[in-house]
């Protein structure tokens, strides 16, 4: 079994962040959470946000600016519809049946999308969107606990990510690849 990363591996981009981006045009109160946006991702991706504070955030945010269920499912349809371009073909090629796909983003983001991914086996994080709560940030070593609880022991024969925020899961697959751009490099 193949564990891939989802956002900047098999999608060209950060998916939570592109979707906020195509809201705002959907949703004006967004635009004054940009900045907050991308200094809370650049925390992300340098490792400098604890998992208590990024969920505290990410409800923060889903407090002021999240539509209706409805709503968010028709922004998620509509920004699937201008933005699948963006998922690296090559990449999902090599996705099988039997593979899963680990992601910190939304469940309600690639749940839409997950034939065209090739696998049935997504592990994203969870969100209440009547209540706008986080039920689970998959975030960090949060995906390994997430991991064994669908597969247990089995160990990765391989693991695509992009970056090494990944630590955790690089650590328990035999192999490990970083992908940049659709380059994909072996590191382990």
């Amino acid at each position: 079994m193949k564990v891939f990363d989802f956002d900047n591996t098999l999608y060209h981009g950060e998916s939570a962040v592109d979707l906020a981006m195509y809201m705002i045009r959907h949703n004006r109160r967004i635009i004054r959470w940009v900045p907050y946006i991308f200094w809370n991702l650049l925390k992300y991706k340098l490792c400098l946000i604890s998992k208590s504070a990024m969920t505290r955030k990410v409800e923060r945010f889903m407090r002021s600016c999240m539509p209706t269920r409805e709503a968010l499912y028709a922004h998620v349809r509509d920004f699937w519809k201008h933005n699948r371009h963006k998922l690296d073909a090559d990449m999902i090629r090599r996705v099988r049946p039997e593979d899963a796909i680990i992601s910190a983003g939304p469940d309600f983001l690639l749940r839409p999308i997950q034939k065209r991914l090739g696998t049935s086996h997504l592990i994203c994080s969870e969100v209440d969107i009547e209540r706008k709560k986080v039920i689970y940030l998959n975030f960090r070593d949060h995906k390994v606990r997430r991991y064994r609880e669908k597969f247990g022991d089995t160990v990765p024969e391989a693991f695509y990510t992009d970056s090494y925020n990944d630590r955790a899961m690089m650590d328990i697959a035999e192999r490990v690849y970083l992908v940049k751009k659709g380059q994909i490099r072996r590191i382990r």
